[in-house]
């Protein structure tokens, strides 16, 4: 079995996903390294070879800077590519809006921030899909990379390569709410979740009994009125229930928050508006200082995460079911959401693979708030295989929260500008 990890030099994220393999039951494999940046791919290996002789001697690790060599002959890939880095790309996404009044907090799956840096991914990602259809067809492509519903909704419909996109918000959020609201009840509780990526919905709720535990949920929510998950608060408020992404992402999927008409909403839903640039600095800080102190023979711990790579794989390699909520084409899955759509449902996994199982309907007003961020995917897909620059215009003008700011030829106008910046990173649009 072979296990390649593409974007190796997202080195704590290999880590912890490589490091869940390690300690999985699984012996007698190989762990293939790619990235493009050779010090960041060879930081990785350095610490993923430490870890293996520590946790599973059985394994090798090898590193690549061919990825065609990488690919060959892999079982699993792991995407973890981000282009165009913190710096110049997600900084240029951030900046440029601004001058137009647009601000927001993530910009990583929806809004300009989303559109832009799905248009500059995407023909990376059919790059490398070109070579795995050569040299691993039948490999299982499993995607970390944001936007997630775009870009693997994109592999999903425009290659041949099966694939699965994987957020942990699912898993981690009514243990958080557990947390957050002081609810240990929920610790045991049981639970449905479907929609969309960043926004799968929190449908049912009940103890083990199959008591509805939502009334007391909502009760308690708002007593106690978490600062840092106001907007998710207020959705659940007024749709009625909870979104599974945290409330800074929230914030920029609707035209309701992040308003120049209403200022006074930062502050009063707490919205932290550039966030993920200063997250960037502070992990690329963080994270200089721990990798000193690996490369010089410092702590290689790790437990195994809530992640669910490693447990996708050694449930196809086991046979052994494990239920994960997945990103998967919408074949028939969610009734009222577009069938081209990319959802976010659970997933069987076994010896034959994916296996997504129904949901059925999601109540409507749900489904609506989802079609408003599918119809965003799916244009930015057409913009990326069309090339057209009206095809761009037209995701942005579709955007929730971009278009409840600006007019249209502002949004022309900042597109433009988007596409002067960030010059090479795109490819040529008509």
């Amino acid at each position: 079995m072979k296990i390649t990890f593409l974007g190796a030099g997202s080195t704590v994220f290999a880590r912890n996903v490589l490091g869940d393999c390690l300690l999985s039951d699984l012996k007698d494999y190989e762990i293939a390294l790619y990235d493009i940046d050779e010090v960041r791919l060879e930081e990785s290996y350095v610490i993923i070879e430490a870890m293996r002789k520590k946790y599973n001697k059985s394994v090798k690790v090898k590193k690549y800077t061919d990825p065609k060599k990488a690919f060959k002959g892999a079982d699993y890939i792991i995407n973890a590519i981000q282009v165009g880095g913190y710096k110049p790309c997600t900084v240029t996404d951030f900046e440029i809006p601004k001058k137009y009044g647009l601000r927001q907090t993530i910009a990583d799956t929806l809004g300009i921030g989303g559109i832009f840096r799905a248009l500059r991914t995407i023909p990376v990602m059919k790059k490398y899909a070109d070579i795995m259809e050569d040299v691993c067809p039948n490999v299982l492509f499993l995607n970390y990379t944001n936007p997630m519903a775009i870009l693997s909704g994109y592999m999903q419909r425009y290659t041949g390569i099966k694939t699965v996109g994987l957020c942990h918000s699912v898993q981690s959020c009514v243990p958080t709410l557990a947390k957050n609201l002081d609810m240990p009840e929920l610790n045991d509780a049981k639970w449905k979740i479907a929609g969309i990526n960043h926004m799968a919905w929190l449908l049912e709720l009940t103890d083990k009994n199959g008591n509805d535990l939502y009334p007391a949920l909502k009760k308690k929510f708002n007593e106690v009125r978490p600062k840092g998950d106001l907007v998710r608060l207020d959705m659940m408020n007024h749709f009625g229930y909870y979104n599974t992404e945290s409330s800074e992402h929230t914030a920029e999927y609707h035209p309701y928050y992040i308003k120049d008409k209403y200022p006074e909403f930062i502050e009063k839903f707490n919205i932290p508006l550039d966030e993920y640039p200063r997250r960037c600095v502070n992990q690329i800080e963080g994270w200089a200082k721990e990798r000193d102190q690996i490369l010089n023979g410092g702590n290689v711990e790790h437990s195994r995460s809530r992640e669910y790579g490693s447990h996708i794989i050694e449930a196809c390699e086991t046979d052994v079911p494990f239920r994960i909520h997945g990103n998967v084409l919408n074949t028939g899955l969610i009734d009222n959401l577009p069938p081209e759509a990319c959802v976010e449902v659970p997933v069987m996994i076994d010896s034959n693979g994916l296996n997504p199982c129904h949901v059925g309907r999601l109540p409507e007003q749900l489904a609506a708030l989802n079609r408003t961020n599918i119809n965003v995917q799916l244009m930015t897909i057409q913009a990326a295989v069309s090339l057209k620059k009206e095809d761009v215009y037209m995701a942005a003008y579709l955007d929730p929260h971009t278009k409840a700011e600006l007019s249209m030829d502002d949004i022309k106008a900042m597109c433009d500008d988007l596409f002067e910046a960030h010059g090479d990173w795109l490819p040529k649009f008509n």
